[in-house]
């Protein structure tokens, strides 16, 4: 095979939609997490956060966790890297750096990777995310797909179809492997009401009728465990792949709030569809892509051994996952490198239940007893509010109440939450802004506790007659009333 025949074979032209799909996509999820980062981050983990950096850096391995943070961190260099990012990710959604040459939306690209993962790896907690290493994994791949000077590369392309079959199939996999719900069909009972953050469709899609929760969970098993294989298939069946994806993905994005992961898993899948594939669907979309006007879209041979390296680079990667997608321990959300590339993914292993949410409350009362006045703080994107409808807040990521989720699944004397408890004993007005409501608008409480709740959904009876989209129980009070003179402080 020549030159000239390799070029044409690497050369993937009638992918062209596909690629602007893909680094416009991958760009505004960039922006989201960086956008999230930036109003979230420095009540979170800054310099007087929950879990402050600067001491998390005092016994930090520099050598195992790259972030430009390791030899200072400071909220105002935090703000600095999250501007640059917004800009750069803007720019690129834009489509500016595309219509250079084809190191230019590299960088860019590589630009965000390496920013994004510098907070990733010092995020802890608050950061610890599937989705997290997949933008990354995403942003670095993308990097190579060029610009208009160049056609998309085909390399590039299957292993951004890869990484969407590592996606699909792994979180199929590890259901399978998981509770006996996903593979009796029943856990989708349970998954609408008890997911962490639900959307304003959750209840409805909660209470459809449980042969319909059947034919999901079937729907669900075909989409992650079949059609991932068809991803690699010729044209149009590649796109049809593609297509179920998609759409399986969009139910899931009404259906509840799982920050930018299901958004992330449609922009990737677009890596499978073809521009004719395209234009039968949507005709707008034009089948003569000619990026940039006068330029002629030849491939430098400079630009193939800079995209071949990296084909290889993570086609090397890929061998731990892809033991990892048939081992009997199948680890979920893991990466087996400190760049975070060539990840294996899976979530919802097994489906919770029953909700139990932990409901934070504040009195200004001197002595305190149940007869106070306790008032209950209000979150963002947690149910609290019996009759308040769910957002929709997805793909933004409200990191505090994802993680209130988890207390009761784990425990509620976490590190975090108590040093949260302080704050708002304190009421620190940076830690109030993470919160939909004040009840105390901006004054110190004397005490604050902490009780434990089971919540449902109101069936539709119950909704008509109460109006509550909720209904819950008081369970009891894993904290019993704390104050800044029985100051909550940090437990190791």
């Amino acid at each position: 095979m020549d030159c000239v025949d390799w070029l044409s074979w690497f050369d993937a032209p009638e992918y062209e939609f596909a690629r602007q799909v893909l680094q416009r996509g991958v760009a505004a999820l960039y922006f989201v997490a960086f956008l999230s980062s930036l109003n979230q981050f420095p009540a979170l983990l800054g310099e007087r956060g929950l879990l402050p950096v600067p001491e998390y850096l005092s016994g930090f391995s520099r050598l195992r966790r790259p972030t430009l943070f390791r030899w200072r961190y400071s909220d105002r260099l935090l703000r600095w890297v999250c501007a640059v990012g917004l800009l750069v990710s803007a720019l690129l959604v834009a489509g500016i750096p595309q219509q250079g040459p084809p190191w230019v939306p590299l960088i860019a690209f590589l630009v965000l990777w390496l920013l994004y993962m510098s907070v990733v790896n010092v995020g802890q907690t608050f950061y610890g995310f599937g989705w997290e290493m997949l933008l990354l994994e995403a942003g670095f791949t993308v990097a190579f797909l060029g610009s208009d000077q160049t056609d998309p590369p085909r390399t590039i392309l299957l292993l951004i179809v890869w990484l969407v079959f590592r996606l699909e199939f792994g979180a199929g996999m590890i259901k399978i492997r998981g509770g006996r719900e996903w593979r009796d069909l029943t856990a989708l009972y349970y998954h609408h009401e008890t997911q962490p953050m639900p959307g304003p469709l959750s209840r409805q899609a909660h209470l459809l009728p449980k042969p319909l929760h059947k034919v999901e969970v079937l729907g669900n098993h075909f989409a992650q465990l079949v059609v991932p294989f068809f991803l690699f298939a010729p044209q149009p069946v590649a796109s049809i792949a593609a297509g179920i994806v998609i759409a399986t993905q969009l139910w899931l994005v009404a259906t509840g709030n799982f920050a930018w992961l299901n958004w992330i898993a449609i922009v990737l899948a677009f890596a499978a569809v073809s521009d004719p594939v395209a234009h039968a669907v949507l005709p707008a979309i034009p089948l003569d892509w000619h990026g940039t006007p006068g330029v002629d879209r030849e491939t430098p041979l400079w630009w193939l051994a800079i995209t071949l390296a990296a084909t290889l680079l993570l086609v090397v990667l890929s061998y731990w996952p892809l033991r990892n997608l048939f081992s009997r321990h199948q680890l979920m959300n893991a990466s087996f490198n400190r760049w975070q590339l060539v990840n294996t993914y899976g979530a919802f292993g097994t489906v919770t239940k029953q909700r139990i949410e932990i409901v934070v409350e504040g009195t200004l009362d001197e002595d305190p007893d149940d007869s106070s006045d306790w008032r209950e703080y209000g979150f963002r994107g947690k149910p609290g509010d019996v009759r308040r409808l769910p957002r929709q807040w997805a793909p933004y990521h409200l990191r505090l109440d994802w993680l209130m989720w988890f207390l009761p699944l784990r425990t509620v004397h976490e590190e975090w939450f108590y040093a949260f408890l302080g704050k708002l004993l304190e009421a620190d007005p940076q830690t109030l802004r993470l919160l939909r409501h004040d009840p105390f608008d901006g004054a110190r409480p004397r005490w604050v506790r902490v009780r434990s709740y089971h919540y449902r959904f109101a069936s539709r009876r119950e909704f008509r007659e109460t109006g509550d989209r909720w209904v819950r129980t008081l369970l009891y009070e894993p904290i019993p009333p704390l104050s800044l003179r029985r100051s909550p402080g940090r437990r190791g």
